[in-house]
């Protein structure tokens, strides 16, 4: 079969937007097999739709019997059968081309139509076969990345953890295809089996952190919430201080001066008034292997320093650069019912505040994310400047997958 064996039932839910699967069947395992929650919870956090697509009762059968599909599929397992045992042909047939994506969304648009199954699920703004195209761009990273040695967006604090020089990044390589394979009983040609890929080598590399705090607003982030349910908004001037961190660049410091500078600042800001939560972003970013995650210590700081009550301290912890230090505040913002059509304040050191008024950082949110996480405004002081957030930051981005 081209797709696994849907799981078994109806659901009038978009395609996509449901919850896992049951525990008894797994995301990526084959019929039969023990679920692999870890596995599972990164399937669900990069590509939710491609799993849908696996997993929806009434579609897998629909792209089995396609004849379109079976015609796609054959070439992809033909690229596939030429490598032999050799992996990194292997990876390549693995990765889905151009000519490969814009066939199968022609498919996914025409069976869109069918009755019976049930609607695609958009992402935020990108309309639903768009969305599965995104996804199928992320896995392809992946697979370049962590498959064939390329470059990550970001190759100084991401990658493989060995370089395609060292003999280990090459049997590492080949078992992450037999780990796929063994999880999900599909060939990396097929759909399923080069998301099984992609997840394989993800692992085999330590990088899953897009899935360490999950479920992050039911742990972390819980006295938030129940705090945003009950707050006046418009008591406040701003609906959060957004306060991203800065690394220390070495494994023995928690939290950098510039770090310390940014609680202390939110700290004053937070008394003063000026908004009801304060929302820290940051990841264990520099240097490279950190144990340290930035928005974790600054939080820290906030209550055991300056007694800042834990239920007004949001908690962000996946953002790696700047430009996902907004975006994904206001991820956050919307998951725990905090308006988004109301200013917040970037709370900053002056260098960084600096950065993020400047057309340069302007032009790498437009290379990296594809827009604006939102609107800068007014400049308060060199560590103040006030945000509107975009409904565009909602959407989820498989091409970082440390941080989609």
């Amino acid at each position: 079969m081209i797709l696994a064996v849907a799981l078994a039932g109806t659901s009038s839910v978009p395609l996509g937007a449901q919850g896992p699967a049951p525990a008894t069947t797994g995301q990526v395992g084959a019929v039969g097999q023990s679920p692999d929650a870890p596995i599972d919870g990164l399937s669900q956090r990069l590509f939710p739709r491609l799993v849908a697509l696996r997993t929806t009762p009434g579609w897998a059968q629909a792209l089995d019997r396609d004849p379109a599909m079976r015609t796609l599929q054959a070439a992809r397992t033909a690229r596939r059968a030429a490598c032999g045992t050799t992996a990194a042909c292997t990876i390549e047939a693995a990765i889905w081309t151009t000519e490969d994506r814009t066939t199968l969304a022609a498919i996914l648009d025409r069976l869109a139509g069918t009755r019976g199954l049930p609607p695609l699920a958009a992402n935020a703004d990108l309309a639903p076969v768009a969305a599965i195209d995104a996804e199928l761009d992320g896995l392809n990273a992946v697979l370049r990345v962590y498959g064939l040695g390329h470059p990550s967006r970001y190759p100084a604090i991401d990658g493989p953890v060995f370089t395609p020089a060292v003999p280990y990044f090459a049997d590492g390589v080949a078992v992450g295809i037999e780990f796929a394979h063994a999880a999900s009983g599909a060939a990396p040609d097929t759909l399923d089996g080069s998301v099984a890929l992609a997840l394989a080598l993800l692992d085999g590399n330590e990088a899953t952190a897009a899935t360490l705090f999950e479920p992050l607003d039911d742990r972390e982030n819980a006295g938030a919430r129940a705090a945003a349910a009950r707050t006046d908004w418009a008591a406040f001037r701003y609906t959060a201080l957004i306060v991203p961190g800065v690394g220390p660049e070495d494994g023995a410091t928690r939290l950098s001066p510039r770090s310390k500078l940014h609680a202390l600042l939110a700290a004053q800001r937070y008394r003063q008034g000026l908004a009801p939560f304060i929302l820290v972003s940051g990841s264990a970013v520099h240097p490279r292997g950190t144990r340290f995650v930035e928005a974790v210590e600054i939080r820290r700081a906030l209550i055991e320093r300056y007694a800042v009550p834990a239920d007004r301290i949001i908690l962000e912890p996946y953002a790696r650069h700047t430009t996902t230090n907004l975006r994904n505040a206001t991820r956050r913002m919307a998951a725990l019912g905090i308006p988004l059509d109301r200013p917040t304040l970037i709370v900053t050191d002056a260098q960084q505040s600096a950065y993020i008024e400047s057309p340069t950082f302007t032009t790498r949110n437009t290379a990296e994310l594809g827009y604006m996480p939102g609107t800068i405004g007014r400049r308060l002081s060199v560590y103040d400047l006030e945000f509107r957030p975009s409904r565009q930051s909602l959407r989820q981005d498989p091409r970082d997958p440390l941080d989609p």
